[in-house]
């Protein structure tokens, strides 16, 4: 076994259709996975899964579409994948929503509860879905795809920033509770990436000037730089580490001095 071989390995990647999470699902179906597909609609779901299925052979990947307001629907996610693959494995908690765009003292009620519902309460109830059999069989890793903005401030997302602050303490809680069991929790923690979700904070080049003038590597990241995270947190390469983040943002958050 090689340190980042998935060989075997059940993957369930929230939000896979496209971005970050299709560039998650991608990387780990190279590396031996098999993938379950899951975003809102199904026809994306579908399209992603047929692409790694004539990629990497049939049966590398399903599609099973699932609301991130729906306990039901999650359910219905956990229950499929091992109806068909048999097992969990690895769970990736990606899929996120932001209605919102500006200063706090704009946002209305709805919404902010709704970023909290579908970025930290839904995360809450896909893990207690999936860590029961992790724990019964003593391995397993869950990774929550948190942000950079759980670390800093923002003038124009800060309810967002609020929810994926609540990410990485929902891992660390996590990761004590499961740890004796040899189950994994850790974050990724993105800068800004070029993804449709992000989108109203790179298209804007005045915008993207303020972001990349104070980051290292002077740019924004592509979505599969987000993977090989992933990957590492999946695979035997990271089986000593739980409860952590890993930030993956052009050194953003570190800024450029003087």
């Amino acid at each position: 076994m090689t340190l980042f071989d998935l060989t075997g390995k059940v993957a369930i990647i929230t939000g896979s259709s496209r971005g970050i999470g299709r560039a998650i699902a991608t990387a780990m179906a190279e590396h031996g996975a098999r993938i379950v597909i899951s975003s809102r609609k199904q026809d994306a779901c579908d399209a992603v899964a047929a692409e790694l299925n004539a990629a990497h052979g049939d049966g590398t990947a399903i599609a099973i579409a699932a609301s991130l307001s729906s306990k039901d629907a999650l359910q219905n996610l956990v229950t499929e994948t091992e109806r068909q693959f048999g097992r969990i494995d690895v769970l990736v908690c990606n899929a996120a929503s932001n209605p919102y765009y500006g200063p706090m003292a704009g946002i209305e009620d709805d919404q902010f509860r709704k970023i909290f519902e579908n970025n930290v309460l839904a995360n809450h109830w896909l893990i207690g879905m999936v860590a029961p059999a992790m724990v019964e069989r003593k391995e397993g890793s869950i990774i929550i795809v948190s942000s950079i903005g759980g670390l800093t401030s923002s003038r124009t997302i800060g309810a967002y920033n609020v929810s994926k602050a609540a990410d990485f303490q929902l891992a660390r809680n996590l990761a004590a509770e499961f740890g004796p069991a040899g189950v994994r929790v850790n974050c990724i923690a993105p800068g800004l990436v070029r993804t449709d979700f992000a989108r109203a904070l790179w298209e804007n080049p005045d915008t993207l000037k303020a972001v990349t003038r104070h980051t290292p590597l002077r740019r924004i990241g592509e979505p599969h730089e987000i993977a090989g995270a992933a990957v590492f947190l999946a695979s035997p390469a990271s089986t000593f580490m739980t409860g952590q983040a890993i930030v993956v943002d052009g050194g953003s958050t570190i800024g450029v001095g003087l």
